[in-house]
C-alpha cells in the first residue's frame, strides 16, 4: 500500500513539470517574436540617424570655424583693451603727479614736504612702469590687431560693418601709440618729473652737512689726547637717506645714472670741502718745495702740525661719514659696484690737496730742524695706516692708497737724509765760526746735544728707529735681518756724537795758546774749552733718554774722563805756576837780608800774577756751568790758599812793615774770579729740563790730579 502511494506522488510531479515546460516554451516563442520586431526597429533608427548626421555635419564645421575666429579676435582685442587701460592709468598717475607737485610747492614744513616727496617718487615709478608697459606691448598689440583686420577683410568671416569698426579702432590705436608714446617718454610729464627729482636730489644732498669739524677736533683732543679713532657719524636723517636712495634708483631706471652720479659727486665734494674749509687750511696753498722753503720756520712748523691734525680728521671723521652716506644712497645701484667709484672721486680731490702739501714738505730743503716735523708726519701716517686702508679699500681706493704709500716713502727718505746730513754738517763745522774766544761751549754743541736729546725721547725715538729700520730693509732687501730698533738708533746717534766730538777737537786745535806772561802764567783756553764742552755734554746727557740709550760707560769714557783731564791740565797751566812762585826751596840758601828781599819779591810776583790771571779770567775765560765753576773754584782755593797761608806764616817777620792780602782776602779774590765768569749766563739748577742731574765729577775733582783709574771706576 505504501508503494502505490509513492508511485502516485511521482506521477503527479511529472505532470506538473510537463505543464511548466509547455508554459516556458510558449513564452520563449513570444520573446523571439518581440526581438525580431525590435531588431527591425533598430535598423530603421540607424538609417534615420545616419541621414541626420549627414545633414548636421556642415553646421558643426561652421560652429568650429566660428569658435576659432572668436579665439583669434579675442587674442588681438584683449591686449588692445589692456593697452587702453594702461593709457588711462598713465593719465590718472600724471594727474596725481601734478597734484603732488602743487602740494609740495606750497608745503613749508620740511618733514611733511619730504613725506610728500616720497609719494611723488612712488608716482614717478608707477608712471614709469605704466609707460614701459605701453612701450613694450604697443607694437605687438597693434600688429595682432592689424593681422585680424586683414584676415576678416580677406575672408569676409563677418559683416562689413564690424570689420569697418575694427579697422577704425586699429587706426585710432596706432595713431595714439605713434604720437603719444615718445612724448610720454621724452617730452611729457615723466621727463618733467625726472628733472624735478634731479633738483630735489641735489637740494637734499646740499642740505646734508657734516658736524662742525672745528668743535669735533676740539672735543676729540679733550677726550683722547693725540689718538683718534674712526668716528665717522651718520649723515642725514633716515627719511633723507631713504629718499636719496629711492631717487637714485628711479634716475637709474630712467637712464639718468650719469646725471645722478655727476650731481652726487659735485654736491658732496663741495660739502666735504666746505666742512674742511672751516678749519682755515690756508697753509695748503703753499705746496711746492720752493714755496715750502720760502715759508718762515715758525709758520711751516705750525702748518705741519695743522696738516697732521686736519689730515687725520679728514680721513677718520669726514670721509668715513661720506663713505657711509655714499653706500647708503648708491649701494643698491648696479649690484653695489658704482658707489665705491663715486666715493673715490670725492675723496681723491680732497686727499690730493693734503698729499700735495706733504710731498712738498718731504721734497723741500733738508734743514736739521725739519727732522722732528717729518717724523711727526711719518708717525701720524703710521698710526693712520690701518684706518686709512679700511676707508679706502677695494680697487676704487687703490690709487689713493698708492699715493699714501708714496708719501710715506718720501717722508722716510727725507727724515733719513736730514738725520745723516745733520751729522755731516756737525763734522764739517757748518756753522763756519772760529772757536769761542772765551772757551765757552759753542752753539753747535748746545744745539746738537739738545737736538739728540729731543730725538731720543719717546715721542721721536720710536719713529726714528722705524725710519732707520725701513731704510735698512730697502737697502739690504726684505729677507735681510736688521738689527733691533734700539741698536739701530743707538748706532746712528753714536755716529752723530762721534762727529760732534771730531767737531769739538777741530775747534780745540784752533786756539793759539802761546801767550804767557813773564811768570809763565797763562789761561789754557783749549783745556778750558774742552773742559766746558765735554762737561756740558756729559751733564746734559746723563739721566736722560739719550744717556740711557748711549749707556753710562759710553758717557763716562768719552766725556767725563776727557773733561776731568782737561780740568787737570787747566789747573796745571793756569794755577800751578802761580803757586810755584811761593816755593821756598830757593830761600834756604839765601842770607837773611837777601831772603827778606826775595820773599818780598815773591809775594809781589804772586800778587801781580793773581791780578793778571784774575783779569784774564774776567775778560777771556768763561766757565758757564755753575756746578763746574764751583768745583773749579773749590779746587783752586784748596791749591792756592794753603800755600799762600803757609808762605805768610813762614815769612811773617820778613813781611812786616807792609800790608798784604790776608788768606781770606785772597780766597775772596778767587771767589770773584770765578763768580764774575758767570757773566749774563742764567744760573742752572741741579737738574735741567731734560732730567740731567748735577754731578761733582764723581763728587770731587781730587784737586785736579790726573786720574789713572779705569773708566769703570769713575
Amino acid at each position: 500500500m505504501g508503494s502505490n502511494y509513492k508511485a502516485a506522488s511521482r506521477l503527479s510531479d511529472l505532470e506538473l513539470t510537463c505543464s511548466d515546460l509547455k508554459i516556458i516554451l510558449k513564452a520563449t516563442a513570444k520573446m523571439e517574436e518581440s526581438l525580431r520586431k525590435m531588431d527591425n526597429k533598430f535598423e530603421v533608427i540607424d538609417e534615420t540617424l545616419l541621414t541626420s548626421s549627414r545633414r548636421v555635419a556642415p553646421l558643426q564645421s561652421l560652429a568650429m570655424a566660428t569658435k576659432a575666429l572668436e579665439t583669434r579676435i579675442n587674442r588681438a582685442v584683449t591686449p588692445a583693451l589692456a593697452l587702453l587701460d594702461n593709457f588711462k592709468l598713465s593719465e590718472s598717475i600724471q594727474h596725481k603727479l601734478l597734484e603732488l607737485s602743487e602740494k609740495m610747492s606750497t608745503e613749508k614744513s620740511t618733514s611733511k614736504r619730504l613725506k610728500k616727496l616720497v609719494k611723488y617718487v612712488d608716482c614717478v615709478d608707477q608712471l614709469k612702469v605704466s609707460i614701459d608697459c605701453i612701450c613694450q606691448e604697443g607694437e605687438p598689440v597693434i600688429q595682432r590687431l592689424q593681422e585680424v583686420v586683414e584676415f576678416l577683410s580677406r575672408t569676409k568671416a563677418t559683416d562689413q560693418y564690424r570689420t569697418h569698426r575694427l579697422r577704425e579702432t586699429l587706426v585710432t590705436l596706432k595713431a595714439l601709440y605713434e604720437t603719444e608714446v615718445d612724448a610720454m617718454r621724452f617730452e611729457g610729464l615723466l621727463d618733467e618729473a625726472l628733472l624735478n627729482l634731479q633738483d630735489e636730489y641735489e637740494s637734499i644732498l646740499e642740505q646734508i652737512r657734516h658736524r662742525n669739524v672745528v668743535e669735533l677736533q676740539a672735543a676729540d683732543k679733550d677726550d683722547r689726547g693725540d689718538e683718534m679713532v674712526i668716528m665717522g657719524s651718520d649723515l642725514g636723517t633716515e627719511l633723507e637717506v631713504e629718499l636719496l636712495r629711492r631717487i637714485s634708483q628711479t634716475l637709474d631706471a630712467d637712464d639718468c645714472l650719469d646725471i645722478c652720479i655727476d650731481i652726487y659727486v659735485k654736491v658732496r665734494y663741495k660739502r666735504v670741502a666746505k666742512a674742511l674749509m672751516r678749519l682755515n687750511p690756508e697753509y695748503l696753498k703753499s705746496h711746492t718745495p720752493e714755496e715750502i722753503d720760502e715759508m718762515p720756520w715758525e709758520s711751516l712748523e705750525t702748518a705741519i702740525t695743522l696738516w697732521i691734525q686736519h689730515f687725520e680728521l679728514a680721513v677718520k671723521a669726514v670721509l668715513v661719514s661720506e663713505k657711509k652716506l655714499c653706500e647708503q644712497v648708491l649701494g643698491g645701484i648696479m649690484e653695489g659696484l658704482i658707489w665705491p667709484e663715486c666715493f673715490a672721486k670725492i675723496a681723491d680731490k680732497i686727499m690730493a690737496v693734503f698729499f700735495r702739501f706733504g710731498e712738498g714738505v718731504a721734497r723741500s730743503s733738508k734743514e736739521p730742524q725739519k727732522l722732528f716735523k717729518l717724523l711727526d708726519m711719518f708717525d701720524s701716517l703710521e698710526k693712520l695706516k690701518p684706518g686709512f686702508s679700511e676707508v679706502f679699500d677695494g680697487e676704487s681706493g687703490a690709487d689713493i692708497c698708492i699715493r699714501f704709500r708714496e708719501l710715506e716713502k718720501l717722508l722716510i727718505h727725507a727724515s733719513s737724509k736730514v738725520f745723516w746730513e745733520f751729522g755731516l754738517q756737525i763734522e764739517g763745522s757748518s756753522d763756519g765760526l772760529p772757536p769761542p774766544p772765551d772757551g765757552s761751549v759753542p752753539k753747535i754743541v748746545r744745539y746738537a746735544v739738545n737736538y739728540l736729546k729731543y730725538l731720543a725721547t719717546e715721542n721721536y725715538s720710536v719713529a726714528m728707529a722705524k725710519v732707520l729700520r725701513t731704510e735698512q730693509i730697502w737697502k739690504a732687501g726684505i729677507l735681510s735681518k736688521p738689527e733691533t730698533d734700539e741698536n739701530l738708533l743707538r748706532d746712528a746717534i753714536c755716529n752723530i756724537m762721534e762727529a760732534l766730538q771730531r767737531n769739538v777737537e777741530a775747534k780745540r786745535s784752533g786756539y793759539n795758546n802761546n801767550s804767557r806772561d813773564k811768570l809763565g802764567i797763562s789761561i789754557p783756553l783749549p783745556h778750558v774749552f774742552s773742559m766746558n764742552t765735554y762737561w756740558y755734554i756729559y751733564m746734559r746727557t746723563r739721566n736722560t733718554e739719550l744717556g740711557k740709550l748711549l749707556g753710562d760707560q759710553y758717557l763716562k769714557k768719552n766725556y767725563k774722563v776727557v773733561a776731568e783731564e782737561s780740568a787737570y791740565m787747566y789747573q796745571k797751566q793756569a794755577w800751578v805756576p802761580l803757586v810755584r812762585i811761593l816755593e821756598q826751596d830757593d830761600l834756604e840758601k839765601q842770607s837773611k837780608e837777601a831772603k827778606v828781599g826775595l820773599v818780598r819779591l815773591k809775594i809781589e810776583a804772586f800778587m801781580k800774577g793773581l791780578d793778571d790771571i784774575s783779569k784774564r779770567h774776567k775778560g777771556f775765560c768763561v766757565i758757564p756751568e755753575v756746578d763746574l765753576r764751583q768745583q773749579i773754584r773749590s779746587a783752586t782755593v784748596k791749591l792756592v790758599i794753603p800755600a799762600y797761608t803757609e808762605f805768610l806764616n813762614s815769612f811773617s817777620a820778613a813781611l812786616q812793615g807792609k800790608s798784604y792780602l790776608s788768606p781770606e782776602s785772597v780766597q775772596e779774590v778767587l771767589g770773584q774770579v770765578f763768580d764774575d765768569g758767570d757773566g749774563k749766563l742764567k744760573r742752572r739748577g741741579s737738574r735741567d729740563r731734560t732730567g740731567g742731574g748735577s754731578s761733582g765729577m764723581d763728587g770731587r775733582i781730587k784737586d785736579f790730579r790726573r786720574s789713572r783709574s779705569n773708566t769703570s771706576d769713575l
